[in-house]
């Protein structure tokens, strides 16, 4: 499952497309404060923080917020989608540019123990969101069956939303199932770069 994602793009960038969009709600910080660790980053994983939009009555909020809230001593960094009604819960958008996947390594030499690197980027497009729940000030990605894109590297995969469906997710302006579900074959852009334990990139 993902454990390692990245933002690597202004925030305000992210926002002034948003106020673009048509039908989408006007902008503002929570508490009118502009968070001071919303800088680009390049890898975000769990229990770091990440910028998140949610909608709060009429408008929409940014903030950044710590990635997977904790059960016990267990962090829930992703959170299986089917058979739950989100309808209740305190839906969230976190921007991305792109996720990580990691798998064994091909060569079983017992001298490498790094896994094979690969990156997931959206097709055509400089970030994306990725669907998730807020809970306890923490949030969580929602994953759903992989699709063809992410199957041949895992089992399970988060959801991603393109800039423009971001609001199918926070309104829920279309059924859940239309929602959170893997993006066509073709969708996602994979690079390998790291395998056997050599940076090919």
């Amino acid at each position: 499952m993902c454990n390692d994602y990245a933002r690597e793009i202004e925030a305000g960038r992210v926002i002034a497309a948003m106020e673009a969009m048509k039908n989408v709600p006007p902008f503002s910080y929570t508490g009118g404060r502009i968070p001071n660790d919303i800088a680009p980053a390049a890898h975000i994983k769990i229990r770091d923080r990440g910028f998140v939009m949610r909608c709060k009555e009429d408008r929409l909020e940014g903030e950044v917020l710590t990635w997977a809230w904790l059960q016990g001593k267990r962090p829930v960094f992703n959170f299986v989608s089917e058979g739950r009604d989100f309808s209740n819960s305190d839906r969230v958008l976190i921007l991305a540019t792109s996720f990580y996947e990691y798998t064994a390594p091909e060569d079983r030499k017992p001298k490498i123990k790094l896994q094979d690197q690969h990156r997931f980027t959206l097709r055509g497009k400089h970030w994306f969101w990725i669907a998730g729940i807020e809970k306890d000030e923490c949030f969580t990605m929602l994953t759903v069956e992989p699709g063809a894109d992410i199957a041949p590297y895992h089992d399970r995969q988060i959801v991603v939303l393109p800039p423009e469906r971001g609001m199918d997710w926070l309104a829920l302006t279309k059924p859940q199932t239309e929602v959170l579900k893997a993006l066509p074959p073709g969708s996602l852009e994979h690079q390998l770069l790291r395998k056997n334990g050599v940076v090919l990139q």
